[in-house]
């Protein structure tokens, strides 16, 4: 599949779900995740703190994706997904690829059609802008889509977008 690739604050996209690079704890934190639990509100926050611990701290292990409502977001879903920090994973490529591939399932599972996704992993945890983006045209090549169709790729600077798009069209 071909993804839409756009510059703008994920949080304004009405679609019916935005993924959350999300940490391991699903209770907050910089940059997207901050930002989409600022804009969806405190309501966000205690769904998040009801999921169980799978161990002290852990909603969400590294590659895995669960799904919560939007709440105040313009999109209905947020679909949560914690990517690898590049340096301190043996294998950080098929960790992100779990990522991407785990969060379109959950899309799929929940029948849902449009999804967005911010660049996961590439921020505070270091995962190289180019490895990423040939981890997610893998994944969009190879996944088995039904319900999805569309998938948009949001990118919060100009520099990243156009990384993206001569990535993947060349342009």
């Amino acid at each position: 599949m071909k993804p839409e690739i756009v510059q703008c604050d994920i949080t304004t996209l009405e679609l019916d779900a935005i993924v959350n690079a999300a940490n391991e704890t699903l209770l907050g934190g910089g940059g997207v995740d901050g930002a989409i639990h600022s804009a969806a509100g405190d309501e966000l926050y205690e769904e998040c703190k009801s999921l169980p611990e799978i161990e002290p701290g852990v909603r969400l292990r590294t590659g895995e994706a669960v799904i919560t409502k939007g709440y105040d977001l313009p999109a209905k879903h947020i679909i949560h997904t914690v990517g690898p920090i590049y340096d301190e994973v043996d294998d950080p490529a098929t960790l992100l690829t779990n990522a991407y591939r785990n969060s379109l399932r959950v899309a799929e599972e929940n029948g849902l059609k449009s999804v967005a996704f911010p660049a996961i992993s590439t921020g505070i945890f270091g995962y190289p802008k180019d490895e990423s983006l040939a981890v997610v045209k893998n994944v969009l090549d190879t996944f088995q889509f039904n319900s999805v169709d569309r998938v948009v790729l949001c990118y919060f600077s100009a520099d990243d977008k156009r990384q993206a798009e001569q990535f993947f069209y060349g342009k």
